[in-house]
């Protein structure tokens, strides 16, 4: 599974409205930079309490993208 398949499952079962969810993939010198965008009445869904559950969603990405030895960051865009 890639990694933009794995954002937007986890992030379906979070957040109240699934279809405004909006997940890009661009290749940096880095890594893989993931942009997540999802309705205003969810970010404070996908942030969670103290930004826990954003943080809990990047673990995860990233520990399944080590295994094919690609770096991956999340990153939440605000709009």
């Amino acid at each position: 599974m890639d990694a933009v398949t794995l954002v937007t499952r986890l992030l379906d079962e979070l957040v109240e409205f699934p279809d405004e969810i909006v997940v890009t993939a661009d290749e940096d010198p880095q890594g893989l930079r993931v942009s997540v965008s999802v309705s205003p009445d969810d970010i404070g869904k996908v942030i969670g309490r103290q930004g826990r559950t954003i943080q809990a969603v990047r673990t995860v990405v990233r520990s399944a993208a080590s295994r094919t030895g690609l770096h991956v960051s999340l990153e939440l865009l605000e709009d």
